[in-house]
């Protein structure tokens, strides 16, 4: 009787990168074509409006904050719909010890000094892909988990090797998020323009799928289940990493040591509009560049996925 060969996960994840370069130059040509048909229309469609994926009564955790702008920004000048969400509803977080933060980032003092006399919960010293281990988080959870921006920050010049190691950051925080997350039903987002196709198609391999999916506001429904937010750029390297196949179809473990990722159900993706988040800054993560914003993946647009879990 024959073995069967085992797939590792670096080659697997490999696989997919291969796959969705191939997928990126049809979608160039597609891209091409599409906005040469947009020229010869009479008219523009309307422009929709910037998606705030939060609610006044939201319970908000924060992983990977850099310099705390973004948690500095949702506290001190958030858009209106969120003008009464109380700061104490919010649980911002770094990767690095307090004393990294401040020398890394040199405006993160200030920012975390004004979030704790508001109420905001700043937490250092969290992993995302351990959030299980950090004592403050055990047994609470959350109706919004938001990554924005994740990087390893690792510095690896092999392009290939680069994406590996950002998707086991993604497999891990997805792994690790699970005990954060509220539990209850299905989100139902109200979408603002019909999807060409379900935005959880498991056979549909394009990273880009749900372009035409945007909305004006989360779930209200009382008792509806956690859902994460990951955002990054939408153009090469970033879309190699595959971050809507990794949460819905992840590969298997590579060691018996490791435990399988949980699959998530893809409820939409939408444009992150820094402009909206008065004075957030997104910062690079390695060494010195941290206090620059990178030129890795210009000219593309910011792009936030969200999901929960699949029952």
């Amino acid at each position: 009787m024959g073995h069967k060969k085992k797939t590792s996960l670096k080659a697997t994840l490999q696989s997919q990168q291969t796959r969705l370069r191939n997928k990126e130059k049809a979608a160039h040509a597609a891209e091409a074509a599409e906005l040469k048909t947009k020229h010869k229309g009479k008219g523009k469609a309307p422009a929709l409006r910037p998606t705030i994926p939060f609610t006044p009564t939201d319970k908000i955790l924060l992983v990977g904050e850099g310099n705390f702008s973004f948690a500095h920004a949702l506290v001190i000048d958030p858009p209106l719909s969120l003008e009464h969400l109380p700061p104490s509803n919010i649980t911002a977080t770094s990767y690095d010890s307090e004393e990294e933060c401040y020398d890394k980032y040199l405006d993160a003092r200030s920012k975390v000094e004004v979030l704790r006399e508001r109420g905001a919960e700043v937490l250092f010293g969290v992993d995302g892909t351990r959030l299980g281990k950090c004592n403050a988080l055990k047994g609470r959870r959350f109706d919004r988990v938001v990554f924005n921006f994740p990087h390893a920050g690792k510095g690896i010049t092999d392009q290939d090797r680069n994406i590996l190691s950002n998707q086991m950051l993604i497999l891990g925080f997805l792994r690790s998020v699970v005990d954060c997350l509220a539990e209850g039903t299905i989100p139902t987002p109200n979408l603002s323009r019909k999807p060409k196709r379900p935005a959880d198609d498991d056979d549909d391999d394009n990273v880009n799928d749900d372009e035409d999916i945007d909305t004006s506001s989360p779930s209200t429904v009382q008792g509806a289940r956690g859902t994460v937010l990951i955002t990054l750029r939408n153009v090469p390297p970033y879309t190699n990493w595959d971050v809507p196949r990794l949460a819905k179809t992840p590969p298997k473990p590579a060691s018996l040591g490791t435990p399988p990722n949980p699959n998530y159900k893809l409820l939409r993706s939408f444009v992150f509009h820094r402009k909206m988040w008065k004075g957030y800054e997104h910062r690079m993560t390695k060494g010195e560049r941290a206090h620059g914003r990178g030129t890795t993946g210009e000219g593309g647009e910011d792009r936030t996925w969200e999901f929960c879990l699949k029952d």
